[in-house]
């Protein structure tokens, strides 16, 4: 999937909380942004593919349209009524997916030209570990790539929004602000800006769930910089996305409040990184 459609992701995005399936097709759809980051890189996607951490599917089956070989893997075996479905009904040969543990990746050194792993570090019990398999299973001269958020931020948090915009994690600290999310998704959960089909709070308490906070790495600028470089890779290409706040500011400031290590990890929506076995 090479072309952005915002249409199609947009009406994906809607439905993609009423099955592993929909949000299968919802992630297929938005892998277009990651294959356009990787061709503005200069990265090939025609080798051997590992997704450390593919969720339902979505993205190597975007993937599998062109490269040799692609394999994703996830602790959790989402997949199986998604990804495989729709790589069969695809007629897909050369996808494949594995219940594997990131931290502990089931094949030989060098065994992939490019590794995934979008949206996941932050769900990873072992960071540093999970960098350094993703690093070995990647082949001399192959490419990774990294994206995640700052914990801080709003994207990062993985925290539902108020409908009065107060950064609850920022004032209270985040244990209290996830006890605070649990208790208006069971008590009051009109105060909460996702509809109920979006907010996995509100989900739970409906279910009568207690839900745990899958956040395990505070990922920050500077720490993910240090565990990178720690895990054996170089960083060939950083972008920091700011929010669409610091967009609208000048450009001067924007770019300050984005590159400060003051202000940086509430700021930045999303980072992506293009990243190389050291000396590579």
């Amino acid at each position: 999937m090479r072309t952005i459609d915002e249409r199609a992701i947009k009406a994906h995005a809607d439905l993609r909380f009423r099955s592993e399936y929909d949000y299968a097709l919802f992630e297929y759809f938005r892998s277009a942004k990651v294959i356009a980051f990787l061709d503005r890189a200069g990265v090939a996607m025609n080798g051997r593919v590992l997704d450390a951490g593919c969720g339902g599917g979505g993205m190597p089956l975007s993937l599998a349209d062109e490269a040799l070989l692609v394999v994703g893997i996830d602790p959790v075996e989402r997949f199986q009524d998604a990804g495989v479905k729709l790589g069969r009904e695809r007629s897909l040969t050369n996808l494949h997916f594995a219940l594997a543990d990131g931290m502990s990746l089931p094949f030989p050194a060098g065994a992939f030209d490019l590794v995934l792993s979008h949206a996941v570090i932050e769900h990873v019990a072992d960071a540093p570990l999970y960098l350094r398999e993703c690093a070995r299973v990647l082949a001399a001269g192959g490419r990774m790539y990294l994206s995640t958020a700052p914990y801080l931020s709003f994207a990062g948090a993985h925290l539902p929004r108020l409908k009065v915009p107060v950064p609850l994690h920022l004032l209270a600290g985040r244990r209290i602000a996830f006890a605070m999310f649990q208790f208006l998704a069971r008590e009051a959960p009109w105060t909460l800006k996702e509809p109920a089909n979006e907010n996995s709070f509100i989900q739970a308490a409906r279910r009568g769930d207690t839900k745990h906070d899958d956040l395990l790495e505070l990922v920050t600028v500077r720490r993910l910089r240090r565990q990178i470089l720690g895990a054996g890779l170089d960083i060939v290409r950083e972008e920091l996305h700011a929010t669409t706040t610091v967009r609208r500011m000048p450009l001067p400031l924007g770019r300050w409040l984005r590159d400060s290590p003051l202000t940086q990890d509430a700021l930045i929506s999303n980072m992506e990184y293009v990243l190389a076995k050291a000396g590579g």
